[in-house]
């Protein structure tokens, strides 16, 4: 069953023997995070942290801290309200072989009504939990503001603190269509914000629509509520599959929405917190530098200003955080489940697909090992070629493709069949594509190189003429025997 509220997956988390509580005051400047990060870099992800006595400039705040929620296998589950991720994969491959599609586009457009027909589709309420508490801007009681959160500054050099999982919420002003992601968001002031919308996304597409028609953007931002809706906000969905109806279909329950009070958007009723405000397209402000993903600071660079008009909020709310910097971090399990959960898409449109793995090391978009049944020459090039053509696989800086009985999971074992099975010149490919805006690598922002490798067994068309050694490996029988005996002698 779906959460009701953030409170209640923590709840979950503690029962599942999955949280650590910390009474005593922690600074948000740097110490909550210090913590954390050296809970996340502990064995299988560590514990998720709640912190309940979070000072901001020796202030105790009334809203506890929430981080690393969902930075293990375990947790993900548990975000998600399963056993393992890949039921949700196999639920998705259901839908999928209901209709089977002809191309990605129709697969797409196939896992939309699958959605629909499971009764995904969003609910409207007239009030909700998110609303129990209200600051408006500009009425005598609005005393709440965004410096009175209990929000963090991670890393020495960040340019200030950061809202690190905001959910924001925005709407096509032509079609309608709404969006969901995640952009961190840097706190200026009490009522001004940094809006981290870079040039590949949705949020940045919407906001150029309204410059160009010279209106103000309304922008809603959420924290906490089910989890379900963080998930959502990071998946690499396409354009046109709704992420509030995404977020139904992971929950198993139609999300609830409710109108916002100073502006004409409708957000989750069961959130923790809303900010509402405007974005005014044109206007930008240096944001940065901030410790991101990419284990690097993010250099100083203009970026949309969100003003506040209100703060809404549950009378128990808690305040959800993360952490980014150096691998492995608790991103990587979100970017994990996402692989996990897309598989059959992915396979959908490359049958010859294993497996693919996006390892901790390469921060999502660097590094994809992907695993395929080979039957013709030239075959890992197919593949490779068509991954970076599609969504945000355009990204990936290095692929390798590997035969199906490698373990792309075993970053030592791909490393091996790298080592062994490639001749650099024969087997690399390098071509020009879209970069992620935050990798420092390329000479120009947002264009670079991204190089391919054939790790797979070489065939005669490939100009390989010798016979393909045997992969040196020990017999199943022997293997059994040694498992009897080693089970018998204990």
């Amino acid at each position: 069953m779906a959460y009701a509220s953030f409170r209640d997956f923590i709840s979950a988390l503690e029962r599942a023997g999955e949280l650590t509580r910390v009474p005593a005051q922690v600074d948000t400047d740097l110490l909550i995070t210090e913590w954390a990060d050296r809970e996340m870099k502990s064995p299988a992800g560590g514990k998720a942290l709640l912190f309940e006595q979070p000072s901001i400039e020796g202030k105790i705040s009334p809203f506890p801290v929430a981080i690393n929620t969902m930075g293990s296998r375990r947790r993900m589950a548990l975000a998600l309200n399963v056993e393992s991720i890949d039921e949700i994969a196999q639920e998705i491959q259901l839908i999928l072989k209901a209709k089977p599609p002809t191309d990605l586009r129709e697969g797409w457009s196939l896992l939309k009504q699958g959605l629909h027909l499971l009764h995904a589709r969003p609910k409207h309420a007239r009030d909700g939990a998110c609303q129990e508490v209200v600051h408006r801007f500009g009425d005598a009681g609005a005393e709440l503001s965004l410096t009175d959160l209990p929000i963090l500054k991670c890393w020495p050099r960040d340019g200030g603190r950061f809202i690190t999982l905001p959910n924001v919420h925005t709407r096509d002003p032509d079609t309608g269509a709404r969006n969901l992601g995640m952009y961190r968001m840097q706190i200026y002031d009490e009522r001004t914000t940094g809006m981290h919308w870079q040039i590949h996304k949705v949020g940045a597409r919407h906001g150029k629509r309204y410059y160009e028609r010279g209106e103000r953007m309304p922008v809603a931002v959420c924290l906490g509520g089910d989890p379900a809706y963080t998930f959502a906000a990071t998946a690499p969905l396409p354009d046109g599959l709704d992420e509030i109806l995404f977020a139904g279909f992971l929950r198993r329950k139609s999300v609830e929405l409710v109108r916002c009070k100073t502006i004409d958007l409708e957000v989750p009723a069961d959130v923790d917190f809303v900010l509402e405000g405007h974005v005014q397209p044109g206007e930008t402000r240096p944001e940065g530098p901030f410790g991101d993903h990419t284990g690097f600071y993010t250099a100083v660079e203009d970026y949309p200003v969100f003003h506040l008009t209100a703060i809404t909020s549950r009378r128990d709310a808690i305040y959800p955080s993360t952490i980014v910097g150096v691998p492995p971090m608790e991103d990587y399990y979100l970017g994990d489940a996402s692989v996990r959960m897309f598989l059959p898409v992915f396979k959908m449109n490359f049958p010859e697909m294993v497996d693919m793995a996006l390892p901790a090391e390469g921060v999502f978009h660097n590094l994809v090992f992907v695993s395929i049944r080979k039957q013709f020459p030239y075959q890992a090039f197919k593949v490779m070629h068509g991954l970076w053509g599609m969504g945000q696989m355009m990204f990936s800086k290095y692929i390798i493709v590997l035969d199906e009985d490698c373990d792309v999971h075993n970053t030592s074992e791909v490393l091996f069949r790298l080592c062994a099975n490639t001749d650099p010149e024969r087997d690399s490919t390098i071509i020009r594509n879209p970069s992620d805006s935050l990798d420092h690598a390329p000479t120009a922002q947002n264009v670079g190189s991204h190089m391919g490798f054939d790790a797979t067994r070489k065939l005669p068309g490939e100009g390989y003429h010798r016979n393909w050694p045997e992969l040196v490996k020990m017999t199943e029988e022997a293997q059994r025997l040694v498992d009897a005996l080693q089970k018998k002698t204990g």
